[in-house]
């Protein structure tokens, strides 16, 4: 009788000590896939409303997201979802009852479907991914602004439909906040890269940009009345390194190679511990720089930049979306150019007193990428994919262009 009663009372001990020393020993899973100390983005609008209902417009915001009908660009109307490869070979873009497909047929026949499953992109163009399994893949078709219209993915070969090109890791690093690989991957670039589908957090999000928050959040809810921003790294407060390197870890172009997923970079980081090193890495010059994803290169070798103390954030409100406002940014540059002398511009006599709100177009003009082409239907020509220089200089030889691209955004104004 007294060992049964024994064994009971080690019965009911032991449970809520092997329960107790599961929890110190096997902590509960944070919200956030990042870890304890992120909070998730949600968590800032209480404080910061404001800003977060105009930065979930911007550019970064919607740099990547989950695919729907009423998020993607490109027209499901008939007549005007069709990529036509050629006579006998098509893919046509179609609402299913399990969401918007890409279906490809050949001389009418199906022969592959799949879904738009994420959206990278959604000012200039749009490409689309699907999962398949834990793996995700490129579709075959985009959207393309200038065109206003579906186009072949760039950098596809023309004439088949290649639904097999592997999304990596590195894509998710400039377009998310966040993706973790599954464990037993044999290389950070394998194209088969094994995804854990639980873990993504599409586009730019605030942690990305201002590092982890959890305790900054705990503490000025415990302390309402301090002010001063505490446990959160200041955008003010890093040397204009550091504030370069912030922006360059997604603007400054896919030539270098990383020993590490750019995930783990935080505000304050230096780059170049990212980096393997080059030790006979000479400068690029600016005309050798393309002007998609390299930004910061571009800058960085401009005249303003080198005489001056701007950094990105002289030009760019990240958390407003006023990307197209290009009167703002010819303010900016009015600031340091307040005596610029147009005399010898010969867009004077044609622009006049409207020649000082066109800094951007004459000395940042849109330029064709020589990365990323984009093909028309049936291959008939190539689409040059414009980005804005951010190489700051004199342009004389793209003069009539500019009035011309000028000329043609009034007239589409008016």
């Amino acid at each position: 009788m007294k060992n049964k009663r024994l064994y009971l009372m080690l019965f009911f001990f032991l449970i809520p000590l092997s329960v107790i020393l599961t929890q110190c020993f096997n902590p509960a899973k944070s919200a956030d896939p990042r870890g304890q100390n992120f909070a998730g983005s949600k968590a800032c609008i209480k404080c910061h409303k404001e800003v977060y209902d105009d930065y979930i417009n911007t550019p970064h915001n919607i740099s990547s997201r989950q695919a729907s009908i009423h998020n993607i660009h490109g027209s499901f109307l008939e007549g005007q979802n069709t990529f036509n490869f050629s006579d006998s070979l098509k893919v046509v873009m179609q609402k299913r009852a399990s969401g918007v497909y890409q279906v490809a047929y050949k001389n009418g026949k199906e022969i592959q479907s799949q879904r738009f499953d994420i959206v990278f992109g959604g000012v200039k163009a749009e490409t689309y991914l699907y999962w398949k399994n834990d793996g995700l893949f490129e579709l075959p078709i985009s959207y393309f602004e200038n065109l206003n219209n579906w186009t072949n993915s760039p950098g596809y070969a023309g004439g088949i439909v290649n639904y097999t090109r592997p999304i990596v890791t590195r894509c998710f690093e400039c377009h998310s906040s966040y993706i973790s690989e599954k464990e037993g991957q044999p290389q950070r670039l394998s194209n088969s890269t094994k995804f854990d589908k639980s873990s993504i957090i599409l586009g730019i999000d605030c942690e990305r940009c201002h590092g982890p928050s959890a305790q900054h959040i705990t503490f000025h809810v415990e302390h309402p009345k301090e002010k001063k921003a505490t446990f959160i790294t200041s955008f003010n407060s890093l040397t204009r390194t550091q504030k370069l390197d912030a922006c360059a870890v997604c603007h400054s172009g896919n030539k270098d190679r990383y020993l590490t997923s750019t995930f783990s970079f935080k505000i304050g980081d230096t780059l170049a511990k990212f980096k393997e090193p080059e030790f006979f890495r000479q400068e690029p010059k600016p005309a050798t720089i393309d002007v998609h994803g390299n930004q910061n290169g571009l800058l960085a070798a401009s005249k303003c930049f080198l005489m001056s103390n701007m950094d990105c954030n002289t030009c760019h409100n990240t958390h407003s979306n006023k990307k197209t406002d290009l009167i703002i940014y010819a303010a900016n540059c009015s600031n340091c150019h307040k005596s610029a002398n147009h005399n010898q511009c010969k867009l004077k006599e044609q622009l006049g007193e409207n020649l000082i709100t066109n800094c951007i177009d004459c000395h940042m003009p849109a330029t064709p990428s020589d990365v990323i082409m984009v093909e028309s239907e049936g291959g008939k020509m190539i689409v040059p994919y414009l980005v804005r220089t951010h190489n700051i200089a004199i342009y004389p030889k793209e003069t009539k262009k500019i009035l011309a691209f000028i000329n043609s955004r009034n007239k589409q104004r008016n």
